[in-house]
């Protein structure tokens, strides 16, 4: 029969795994990483450290932030919070970027932590969108971006990116509010379809209301783009 994989490595294994490419690592300097907030390895019943495939990754980037770059530890803290959100780290001065993003705003590469979304500070958001922080401001009175706890998400800055662009043929973003409306209304459709699904009982009823509430989304997007263009093709 067969042993199952263990879904985590010990310390010990850590060690092992990284001992050929740093030299110098040993249990203590691990710990010492620990402590210092850099590395968050589950514990078992006992106390044991657990570490991730994942937390194996965070820790060799550490360790050469340290060895090649020479970077302090605070620098390495401030750019793992970066990788963790998604983003480039800021180089001399700069501000973090987003990575890997498409061009709808959806991340297309994980980060350290799996399927984490992206978030970006405020500065972060004006910096990758160049939308000014005037337009932020009005953009969030209208409720067409939100900040959700701290940080804003992929939407915030797909909807900023195309606020940006469509702002060049004179439109601001008070004109912007029928667009909110009409996508809340979709929202509110959509919604009274998939919330009788999720209330089902068993593990594939969320899956199944995510399924259908994409697939939804799709259909109502190209539905809104067909009609715009039926009837701009009417007007002329």
């Amino acid at each position: 029969m067969a042993v199952p994989v263990r879904a985590y490595l010990s310390i010990g294994e850590v060690l092992s795994k990284l001992r050929a490419e740093f030299s110098d690592i040993t249990i203590s300097k691990i710990r010492f990483l620990e402590s210092e907030g850099l590395i968050e390895p589950q514990r078992t019943p006992s106390g044991y450290r657990k570490f991730t495939n994942s937390d194996l990754e965070r820790l060799r980037f550490v360790l050469l932030a340290q060895r090649d770059q020479y970077l302090p530890l605070r620098v390495i803290k401030e750019n793992l919070d970066a990788l963790d959100r998604g983003l480039t780290p800021a180089t001399g001065g700069g501000v973090a970027t987003p990575r890997l993003i498409s061009q709808d705003g959806a991340l297309t590469s994980a980060t350290f932590a799996d399927e984490q979304d992206l978030r970006l500070t405020r500065a972060e958001l004006i910096s990758a969108s160049e939308i000014s922080d005037d337009q932020l401001t009005e953009l969030e009175s209208y409720g067409l971006i939100s900040i959700r706890g701290r940080h804003y998400d992929a939407d915030a800055l797909s909807i900023a990116k195309t606020v940006v662009a469509i702002s060049t043929f004179g439109i601001g973003a008070r004109h912007l509010r029928a667009f909110k409306t009409a996508a809340d209304r979709e929202i509110g459709l959509v919604e009274q379809i998939t919330t009788p699904i999720r209330s089902q009982k068993g593990s594939e009823a969320k899956a199944k209301a995510d399924e259908v509430e994409r697939e939804l989304a799709a259909l109502s997007i190209r539905l809104h783009a067909s009609l715009v263009r039926a009837g701009l093709h009417r007007s002329k």
